[in-house]
């Protein structure tokens, strides 16, 4: 590790992964660099890994492999009471028998401090000493300085309001001084103007203290409002590492496009240099791709212009228009896909109107799920298992001109029989030929709803199943919810095989 690195960055993740007893990957192939002094926000939906990556930084949780180090040092090991780190968490447990002054000093009268002294032949010892009466309460009255609520000391907890119990938590967190505080999602519990008051008071406090924040959230406006930066997770992975700006104006793929504002996210490709289609019309556009290459295309709503039909490169009829407080949503049918606006001037129900897309208003990105790939095995009844399922298909596929016979044979062209019982296959599946169904049951396998991300004119569901998390991704008109159970259903002309390398030279 070279030198600068080490001294600027006081938190680094190094391939760090962290299975628990049940097999369940909360954190995988995560590195991440905070420097000395930032505003770091963990940001992603429930269940995606981010609070365990702050337990872990914290040393309440121990990673399964990787390395985390501090300053250089690596204190994956290190317990959590020798770590320079104060956490702050959703419910604050502060001590209900306790007043202000005595729950913000209660860490300070368990710490200890080294003194150096020298005896009387002048040698130097080192003595380890509790705070003097007069430091603790010196630390107090600063700490209660910094969340505002100087004169409190002597009040009960109990009479204070949501907001001030989480201004006392987080002063009994910052009174010892860490290098880093930890927050995970302090202002769950607030009422939506108090949360926006406290963003605005974490912030301050950040700017004052000068120490490194780690927060953790699933709100996307805390993200963009507080942060230095912010770190886009998903299933226990990193999406995006950028600045708010780069994050809302540049993301990577559409699942950060589709968490972080809002968003419309079509599929499109490209047709000519620097020219995208999408929604039946073709847009100019900064992002170069090679032509006929499909991709995901991201506008966001205030990035539409809405124009007199015919001047813009899109017409359509306004279906709704819902006012927002600072500006108009506006949803227009376009054929077949519904496209969202948000305007400071309104259009009316059924009226036509034109829409203008600027080229920096329109954002490409590789598209990421085309086909479905498992590896499989055929099975005595010539189904074929793969991605926790069992299927119906046509293995006569899998040799040109070949037939079955009557006790289930494949007969090749050549009159051989061949029993395909356990013979590797590897399978792809297009994601416009998987359905579901709400009867378990009736398909060949069976999963969760872990994503859907609606695209103009459908959505793009993953389910994942159980046993081995096999994803399956496929397009489906119809809205479901996340976290519904379903079946899979797979038509056996759609599974498209082929025999595995090695089998295939036998």
């Amino acid at each position: 590790m070279n030198k600068n690195s080490s001294t600027e960055n006081i938190i680094e993740l190094i391939d760090v992964r962290k299975v628990f007893d049940d097999e369940t990957v909360a954190v995988d192939n995560f590195n991440l660099q905070v420097r000395k002094g930032e505003f770091v926000t963990f940001l992603g939906p429930s269940g995606c890994g981010k609070t365990t990556t702050l337990r872990m930084i914290a040393g309440f949780d121990i990673p399964s492999s990787g390395k985390i180090l501090l300053n250089g040092e690596d204190i994956s090991l290190l317990p959590p009471n020798k770590r320079p780190v104060n956490t702050v968490f959703q419910k604050y447990a502060l001590f209900p028998h306790l007043n202000v002054y005595e729950n913000i000093a209660f860490g300070l009268r368990l710490k200890r401090t080294e003194n150096t002294y020298r005896n009387k032949d002048g040698k130097e010892y080192k003595k380890k000493q509790k705070l003097s009466k007069s430091e603790i309460d010196k630390k107090v009255k600063k700490a209660l300085e910094i969340v505002d609520l100087e004169g409190f000391e002597k009040r009960s907890v109990a009479t204070l309001s949501g907001g001030q119990q989480q201004r006392i938590a987080i002063a009994r967190a910052i009174v010892n001084e860490p290098e880093i505080l930890l927050l995970d999602e302090p202002l769950g519990a607030l009422d939506l103007k108090m949360r926006k008051e406290m963003q605005i008071e974490l912030k301050k406090m950040h700017r004052l203290l000068g120490i490194t924040f780690i927060y953790v959230t699933h709100d996307q406006e805390e993200a963009l409002t507080m942060s230095d930066k912010v770190v886009v997770i998903n299933d226990g992975e990193i999406q995006q590492t950028g600045t708010p700006d780069e994050i809302y104006n540049e993301p990577v793929n559409t699942f950060v496009a589709d968490f972080i504002g809002d968003s419309n996210i079509f599929n499109g490709a490209i047709v000519g240099k620097l020219k995208v289609r999408f929604c039946g019309a073709t847009f100019d556009c900064l992002d170069d791709y090679e032509i006929n290459q499909l991709v995901d295309v991201v506008v966001r709503p205030e990035d539409i212009k809405i124009c007199k039909p015919g001047e813009g490169q899109l017409k359509g009829k306004v279906i709704s228009s819902v006012f927002k407080g600072v500006h108009y949503e506006i949803t227009v049918g376009v054929g077949k896909f519904e496209i969202v606006i948000q305007s400071t001037t309104t259009a009316p129900v059924d009226s036509v109107i034109g829409m203008k897309i600027e080229p920096d208003g329109i954002h490409l990105m590789e598209k990421v799920y085309t086909v479905n790939r498992y590896d499989g095995v055929i099975t005595k009844n010539n189904t074929v298992k793969f991605g926790d399922g069992e299927f119906d298909c046509d293995v006569t596929k899998l040799y040109s001109g070949s037939h079955l016979d009557e006790q289930g044979y494949l007969i090749t062209a050549a009159g051989g029989q061949l029993d395909l019982t356990g013979v590797e296959v590897e399978i792809e599946v297009d994601t416009h030929d998987i359905t579901m169904t709400d009867d378990i049951d009736a398909g060949g396998a069976q999963g969760n709803i872990i994503s859907m991300i609606y695209k103009g004119d459908h959505y793009r569901y993953i389910v994942r199943t159980e046993e081995n998390e096999e994803d399956y991704v496929f397009s489906c008109p119809d809205l479901w919810n996340t976290g519904d159970r379903v079946g899979i259903i797979i038509p056996p002309d759609k599974i498209k095989m082929k025999l595995k390398e090695s089998q295939s030279n036998d």
